[in-house]
């Protein structure tokens, strides 16, 4: 079991990204939270609309596409996969941890009918590959129009009776956050509830912990993705690639008052093979952050390569981050090559056209890495580009 020894602060007013979001106190002080909540979502997928449309294209597939429930959400709604392929080479995809950052949704089930076709492209493609998609991995939370599940911490100590008299985690949400009221609809933020050893029981003496510790697998979406991924590994041997998808504030292309279009990430721990990533030293045989930045360049290249289009102003998400209760960081120490995508804007603030144009640049973002992964270029591409990646600002150049 990995125990932290230091505090990292990491939260910035005003900001509310996947990663990088407010941070609380021991005694759950909120701070200020960017959702719009009083805003329409319409255009974006509910959970039934998502549920006919992945059985549509398994139906049409004929077979390519296999979708299968991984598990449930507290509040019993399916969490689902879709697999594609048959290679060797794994790729896992989630989606919607959090539940109002849906463009990576509508994203994913844009590739699997793309991918399920029968062109040369798509057919080769699924001989080099397995790809696994989870395209709303927090059902609650989406039909709820928030960002956290709907478990309770009384919830959590029924499921864990030896968390009794233990503290709330810090990532527990129960306070008034500007427009939207937690106190009357608490949850859990998913995506600080992972912890590097994947087979870790919750310790009451772990609690509350803070956002520079891993999490706990306390909740079921988390357990789930978990068991997806463990599962593959058992198949596999290893899971090649995992992405999370993702929203993020208005931010802009450092030096420039360009608005970001999309930020790309591999990085969310220290090195285990460095004195900052001692802590993690028992997973330096299986991190490797070269892999990362070589599938983050991937995505880089094949969004550049369309020129000055929607597809500019692609940025490097901050960095020198230290998440061990991320999927990601949860995941890249287990031996996996990670991305994240953070597109611009959370969904309430995202008008038609911009929805759109936001998805397609997701969708080429993956498309990059899935075809470098089965064709092999991605082992070819040199690491050191990642860091020639523009870095992002929170402001406007003056």
């Amino acid at each position: 079991m990995i125990r932290k020894k230091f505090f990292t602060t990491l939260g910035v007013l005003g900001m509310c990204t996947a990663l990088v979001m407010p941070v609380y106190a021991a005694d759950n002080t909120a701070q200020p939270e960017t959702h719009h909540h009083d805003q329409a979502i319409s255009g974006f997928l509910s959970y039934e609309e998502m549920q006919k449309q992945l059985f549509q294209i398994e139906k049409t597939s004929k077979g390519v596409v296999e979708v299968d429930v991984a598990g449930q959400s507290f509040e019993g709604r399916d969490i689902y996969t879709a697999r594609v392929g048959t290679g060797d080479k794994v790729i896992l995809i989630q989606s919607e941890i959090h539940g109002n950052e849906k463009t990576g949704t509508i994203a994913l089930l844009n590739l699997l009918k793309e991918l399920s076709n029968n062109s040369p492209e798509s057919r080769a493609i699924r001989e080099e590959i397995t790809l696994v998609a989870m395209p709303m991995m927090n059902p609650d939370a989406t039909a709820g129009d928030k960002r956290a599940n709907s478990m309770t911490w009384a919830d959590v100590v029924a499921d864990f009776p030896q968390l009794a008299g233990a503290e709330p985690s810090w990532n527990y949400y129960t306070r008034t956050l500007q427009q939207y009221d937690y106190s009357e609809n608490p949850g859990f933020d998913v995506n600080r509830d992972f912890n590097p050893d994947l087979d870790y029981v919750p310790q009451a003496e772990d609690f509350p912990g803070q956002s520079s510790d891993p999490g706990w697998f306390i909740t079921r979406e988390a357990q789930t993705s978990r068991d997806v991924y463990t599962g593959l590994q058992e198949e596999f041997g290893n899971v090649d690639v995992f992405i999370d998808l993702h929203h993020q504030g208005l931010y802009y292309v450092e030096g420039t008052d360009d608005p970001v279009t999309l930020s790309l990430s591999g990085q969310f721990v220290p090195d285990p093979s460095t004195a900052e990533g001692e802590e993690y030293a028992e997973f330096a045989d299986t991190y490797n952050y070269d892999f990362s930045r070589q599938l983050n360049v991937a995505a880089y290249e094949s969004l550049q390569s369309h020129g000055n289009s929607v597809f500019s102003n692609i940025t490097l998400y901050q960095q020198d981050l230290d998440l061990p209760g991320t999927a990601l960081a949860t995941y890249a120490l287990n031996g996996s090559g990670t991305v994240l995508f953070e597109v611009r804007g959370q969904t309430h603030t995202l008008g038609h056209r911009e929805k759109g144009k936001l998805v397609k640049a997701v969708e080429r973002g993956l498309t990059g890495i899935i075809e470098s992964v089965a064709d092999g270029s991605v082992y070819e591409l040199d690491p050191e580009v990642y860091e020639t990646i523009p870095e992002t600002s929170y402001s406007p150049a003056e």
